[in-house]
This record gives C-alpha cells, sequence and structure tokens, in this order.
C-alpha cells in the first residue's frame, strides 16, 4: 500500500484496538509500525495482537513492522493506611524502607538503590510531579524531604529522580522475560525504558541477539546528557516526551526534541516523537490545534515518525486520530516551507563511497525528473543513508529479507518491498523497474536512480548508482549484464 507522505504513523495497540477489523483498520488509514506496549497485558493478549498484524501483511501483501515497548523498572512509593494523605508546602516528609503502612510524616520507598544514589538537595517527584520534594537529609535507608510543591499524595505513585543516575538496570526482571518472549514471537523492533547510559542499551543488545532493533527511549536527563553515547550504539530514538516533562522544565522539552531529533537524523537512524501528540482525541473525534501543531513540528523537524499512544490504545476515535495525523503530515509535506526547512538542516558529513552514493542519488532526484530511487538492501544501512538525505522522490527499499522489509518501515520514506534475491546487476534494476511501475511510482516511459552493491548480497558494498528506464525492453537493449 502506497502512502502518500514521507513520515511514518506509530499506532499503539490497547483495549479500543483489539480485534482484527479495528487493526486492519488502522492499517489502510495510515498506521505504519504498531506498538506492543508491554505494561499492559498479558503474553497471551500480545500474542494474539501479533498474530493479527501478521495476518494483516499476509492479507494485505504490505511489510508490517511491529514494536514492542518494554516497561522499564518503576519506582513507585507504597500504600498509606488511610489510602491518601495531604503534603503541606515547607512540611517534612520522610521516605524509608519500612514496610509499615504510610502515615502524615511518612511513607515506605523500596528502592534502596535510591537512598544510595541521594544526596542533600536532591529532588523527588511523585505522581507525575504534582508532588515535588527536595532532600534535607538522607541515609542508605531513608530520605528527609521538605515539601516544596504539596498535594495529595496516595498509594503506588510513581517517584521520578530527575538529578542522580540511578544504580538500577534499565532492565527489570518483569523487562527480560517479556524480551526474550517477544523477540520469539517475531517483533522487529523494541523500544527500551529508563535508559540512563549507553550501557544499558548494549546490554538489551546482547539478550536480543540480532533478533529485534533496539530503539532507545530518550525520557531521563541523564540519557539527554549521555546522548551522543546512547545514540552511538542505538538503532533508533524515541523523544518521549511525557517523563522528560516531568524530569526537566516543561519549556526545556522542545529545544531537546530538535536537538535530539536532529542528532538521531545525522547519524542516519530512524527517531519517533511520541507522548501526549493528539490527547485530546482520547475523549474528542477532533484533536485541538495546538496538537495539530505539535504533530507538525515534528514533522517539519524531520522526524521519522511520530506516536500515538492512548489515543490509539484506549480511546474513543482511534481510527480518527490515525486519519488526523495522516491528514496532517499530507498537509506539511505539500507546503514548500517544509521542504525548505528538510533541506536547510541536512547533515553534510560524509565520510565514505556509500555516503556519496546516496547523496549523488539525492542530487540527481533535484535535478532531473526521476520518479523513485530503489535501494538495493541486505541490512536496510543503504535505505537508511538514503532517508538521511531526506530526498524529494520516494524511496522503495527492495530486499529478499522480509525482516529487514518489516524494520525499515519505520524509516521515513520508505516503500518496502519484499524481492527475490538478485545475483546481477541488469537484473536488479529490472527488479527496480517493475516495483515502481507496479506500485504505481512511475509509468513506463519515466525514470528511476538504482542503487545498489556489486557483488551483490553482501553487506557493506553500496557502490554503484545508475539512472535507468521503467521500459524493459530500453533496459535490455541498454548496457551488458
Amino acid at each position: 500500500m502506497r502512502r502518500l507522505r514521507n513520515v511514518k504513523i506509530v499506532a499503539t495497540l490497547g483495549p479500543a484496538s483489539n480485534d482484527y477489523a479495528t487493526i486492519r483498520a488502522l492499517f489502510e488509514a495510515g498506521a505504519d509500525v504498531f506498538r506492543l506496549n508491554m505494561s499492559h497485558g498479558s503474553h497471551d493478549d500480545i500474542r494474539v495482537r501479533h498474530q493479527m498484524l501478521r495476518q494483516i501483511e499476509a492479507d494485505t501483501g504490505t511489510p508490517v513492522c511491529i514494536l514492542a515497548d518494554l516497561q522499564g523498572p518503576k519506582l513507585r512509593v507504597g500504600t498509606f493506611a488511610n489510602g491518601s494523605e495531604e503534603l503541606i508546602e515547607r512540611g517534612r516528609f520522610r521516605l524509608d524502607l519500612d514496610p509499615a503502612p504510610g502515615t502524615a510524616e511518612r511513607v515506605n520507598l523500596p528502592h534502596p538503590e535510591i537512598f544510595a544514589a541521594l544526596e542533600p538537595g536532591s529532588s523527588l517527584l511523585v505522581n507525575d510531579g504534582k508532588i515535588r520534594l527536595e532532600v534535607a537529609a538522607c541515609g542508605p535507608d531513608f530520605a528527609d524531604c521538605i515539601v516544596t510543591v504539596g498535594g495529595t499524595i496516595s498509594n503506588r505513585k510513581g517517584v521520578n529522580v530527575p538529578d542522580v543516575v540511578l544504580p538500577l538496570a534499565a532492565l527489570s526482571e518483569k523487562d527480560r522475560r517479556d524480551l526474550e518472549f517477544v523477540c520469539e514471537l517475531g517483533v522487529d523492533w523494541l523500544a527500551l525504558s529508563f535508559v540512563q547510559r549507553p550501557e544499558d542499551v548494549e546490554e538489551a543488545r546482547s539478550l536480543a541477539r540480532g533478533r529485534a532493533a533496539i530503539l532507545s527511549k530518550i525520557e531521563k536527563p541523564a540519557a539527554v546528557k549521555a546522548y551522543d553515547a546512547i545514540l552511538a550504539v542505538s538503532d533508533g530514538i524515541m523523544v518521549a516526551r511525557g517523563d522528560l516533562g516531568v524530569e526537566l522544565p516543561v519549556q526545556a522539552v522542545p529545544p531537546i526534541q530538535k536537538r535530539l531529533v536532529r542528532g538521531a537524523r545525522a547519524a542516519a537512524k530512524p527517531v519517533i516523537v511520541a507522548t501526549q501528540m493528539l490527547e485530546s482525541m482520547i475523549d474528542s473525534p477532533m484533536p485541538t490545534r495546538a496538537e495539530v501543531s505539535d504533530v507538525a513540528t515534528a514533522i517539519y523537524e524531520g522526524a521519522d515518525a511520530v506516536m500515538l499512544s492512548a489515543e490509539s490504545a484506549a480511546g474513543s476515535y482511534p481510527i480518527e486520530a490515525v486519519m488526523t495525523m495522516n491528514n496532517t503530515a499530507i498537509s506539511v509535506e505539500g507546503d514548500p516551507v517544509y521542504r525548505d526547512i528538510i533541506e536547510a538542516s541536512r547533515a553534510a558529513k560524509r565520510a565514505s563511497v556509500a555516503d556519496a552514493i546516496v547523496a549523488a542519488a539525492r542530487e540527481i532526484a533535484e535535478t532531473t525528473p526521476i520518479k523513485a530511487i530503489c535501494c538495493f538492501t541486505q541490512t536496510g544501512k543503504t535505505v537508511s543513508l538514503v532517508a538521511r538525505e531526506r530526498p524529494r522522490v520516494p524511496i522503495l527499499a527492495l530486499t529478499p529479507l522480509v525482516e529487514t522489509a518489516r524494520r525499515l518501515s519505520l524509516t521515513w520514506g520508505t516503500h518496502c518491498v519484499v524481492t527475490a534475491p538478485q545475483e546481477r546487476f541488469k537484473g536488479a534494476v529490472i527488479c527496480a523497474a517493475r516495483a515502481a511501475l507496479s506500485d504505481g511510482f512511475a509509468q513506463e516511459h519515466e525514470q528511476i536512480a538504482v542503487v545498489a552493491g556489486v557483488p551483490f548480497n553482501v553487506r557493506g558494498t553500496t557502490n554503484i548508482l545508475r539512472v535507468a528506464p521503467c521500459d524493459e525492453r530500453l533496459i535490455y537493449s541498454g548496457d551488458p549484464e
């Protein structure tokens, strides 16, 4: 199925999108990638959704990308004897390891690793930052705090620690079980929560053993500080603005978003902008103007994908939310200013033959009337490099590996086609021409650019670029094999 836009749409599945007909409708409305949230649902639930997605893939003949989002460690206070208590600004409150029910003076925080990392002056945020505490004194089993922002604290509310790098692994025992389950199931991407350092990503990669690509969620200040190192060991990035907006001043999030998107694009790695993009559409068939502008801003920045969370998982209007994103993307990408911004922000790094080849393909697309850039790839690297250039024409990703086609469905501008293995370049050109014709990207009298590596089926050999006709007769009568 050909999309009329380049940016991709990620839709989260949940109770509102839990049957074949609804998921198929989301796909037809514009969803390119489907997110399985491991924080909700049993393994049986996840397996059923995965099976439905693979059935849609078989029924439509289009590779479908599946992203499993791991929960990550959850830091929460314990319970209260009265269910909740009111904390007064400038009052005192203690967090400790005592499992006894909480009172107005204290509550259990069953995470000794937090106490080990705290120091006087550290901040603690409770219930998504609605309550703010400052550590006055602390030890290995307690933290005496001053309430800087008061409010109601209740059972098992979440705790954020923005000022320190916690001595916690990004993968809990639940995450390890979930990781193995979804990798065996056959997902294409793993989204890793609670990333603080590159070692967190490397641990997940060692457990995945190449069965899924690793996407790091940047949601903590420590991850922002270590972004370059985390990006270097990740296959992709998610700008997880929800927790970023809790642990950092909200006004700091937009410039951070821009830096993260540009960094990922320069590295030729896909980047998703996520969280609260069309939040009002959980309950309303129409978004706010500000939400549409938020989606548009991410597209203008050159993000590979924009994501729906509760809007498609638990909202009343999941299909309308996808349609809104799709229509917004088509409108933005049709704006001449969009192309000006994309080209002005293009990274100019050239360090290899492959870099030069894909830059030349993009320049040919800008100066001649070719209709598509067709890339033959094993790992997806060539396609990612072409996508980094943000060309003005569609990118056809041609690969004999369905796993590669699925993963590339997250990448900006790609239309993925699973082909037979090619042994000769002329055969590859013919295969590319047929794909461009059959999927409506070109007509017989028009031309395409073909990017490939010779010898074929060898990783990392991108070394050839040809402008070719779509008329097979002209290809056969042209260069020798």
